[in-house]
């Protein structure tokens, strides 16, 4: 019935039209005041407020930015879990608005991936480096370039996954805003940027020595054939750790360092590989406990699935694994003390604390560890190599071993 008595006071008023647009009406009096309604969903009945009757010279001027303000007023009370919200701060939300998409697709605002897929890689360059006697100079831009490729190959694959799981993600909590997911990006434009990002990769992959052009492009069809493992296997993790830890032999090659001519080398490389490869499946172990529900519900297998029951006892048997490996890796390359003490010692602080602390049911706890536990296991193992590269480069093993020498003497 109010609805029905303002629309014919509406229909009878000759009020200019952004007047009416604000909600004012002539009333049926005798003093024709001008009467503003209230919002019908918001209150029971209308009460009429006598104004004064504006002089011909006064104009309501809708206030400025109501609309910007009104879609603030939304995003801030939309519902994270129902509705996507642009990013509000950082990096991403001050992009132009077109650009945003694209960041969400390479994970622009979420580096955890790329310094794991950039670690193996560190790792690589800092074991080779005493074996090829490289200068610090040498490796400080070997390991920018690394770091460069890491960044755009991660994109890539990012992409790469997003585009195979279009219609997985949608039934993910966690994935279901993914700009594929969501309709920001289509299908055909996510791929012409994944292919631009592939040239970029390749641009970088030709900076290195031509050994390195053959070392690593077997690694794209691991890149490509990881988000279908998911679909096909209890183990996609496995092919994630396949596919990640590839650096670990690049940078043997990046610094002159033949791996088929240099049997202490394959073998240093080849326990590196595959100790990164128990850590990833490790790391990304965790991960997968974020969605194991979901998962449950979309069909995706995973190895968090397959072990939900028994989770840290493997996670504890892949930390062995990936610190007997190191130390392999190590005696294989002639290393010191240094890193033994360095690098396998932090790891296996790291990783113990990790395997302790993590909660496998609290998605957010899973979500610190897997960020905050990558950077610590991967930086103290990364502090140690450096430490030898040091020790080695400066010769410091060599004078405490002629000081022995000389002592006993």
């Amino acid at each position: 019935m109010l609805s029905s008595v303002s629309s014919r006071l509406l229909r009878r008023s000759r009020l200019p039209q952004c007047w009416q647009a604000q909600g004012y009406f002539r009333s049926n009096s005798a003093l024709s005041t001008l009467v503003r309604t209230q919002s019908l969903t918001t209150t029971k009945y209308i009460r009429p407020v006598r104004l004064q009757t504006p002089s011909p010279s006064l104009q309501l001027v809708p206030r400025r930015n109501s609309q910007v303000q009104a879609v603030d007023q939304n995003t801030q009370n939309a519902n994270p879990a129902t509705h996507y919200i642009p990013p509000q701060t950082g990096l991403i939300a001050s992009l132009p608005k077109s650009w945003i998409p694209y960041a969400e697709l390479v994970r622009l605002d979420k580096p955890a991936g790329t310094y794991y897929l950039f670690f193996p890689t560190l790792f690589s360059t800092l074991l080779a480096a005493p074996m090829a006697g490289a200068a610090p100079t040498h490796v400080l831009g070997t390991v920018a370039l690394f770091f460069t490729g890491a960044l755009i190959m991660r994109g890539a694959g990012c992409a790469i996954n997003d585009f195979w799981d279009r219609k997985l993600d949608p039934q993910v909590e966690r994935t279901k805003f993914r700009p594929i997911a969501r309709g920001a990006i289509s299908p055909q434009n996510a791929l012409l940027f994944t292919g631009s990002q592939m040239l970029a990769g390749l641009g970088v992959l030709v900076s290195f020595p031509t050994q390195c052009i053959y070392y690593g492009v077997p690694s794209v069809p691991l890149v490509i054939a990881y988000p279908l493992a998911k679909r096909v296997t209890n183990y996609p993790q496995v092919v994630l750790g396949l596919a990640f830890s590839w650096g670990a032999m690049m940078g043997f090659p990046a610094l002159g360092v033949d791996l088929l001519s240099n049997r202490d080398a394959l073998m240093a490389a080849g326990a590196l590989y595959t100790s990164c490869i128990s850590w990833a499946v490790l790391y990304d172990m965790i991960y997968a406990h974020m969605d194991i529900k979901d998962d449950v519900k979309a069909g995706i297998k995973s190895i968090a699935l397959r072990h939900e029951k028994n989770t840290k006892a493997v996670l504890s048997g892949l930390a062995v694994t990936q610190v007997g490996l190191l130390g392999a890796a190590g005696v294989a390359a002639g290393c010191g003390p240094v890193f033994f003490v360095g690098s396998c010692g932090s790891a296996i602080l790291t990783l113990g604390i990790m395997i302790w602390k993590v909660q496998l049911k609290n998605v957010r706890n899973c979500w610190w560890w897997f960020v905050n536990g990558g950077l610590l296991t991967g930086g103290g193992i990364s502090l140690g190599l450096l430490g030898e590269y040091i020790t080695q480069y400066l010769g410091l093993y060599n004078s405490n071993d002629s000081s022995e020498s000389e002592s006993t003497q």
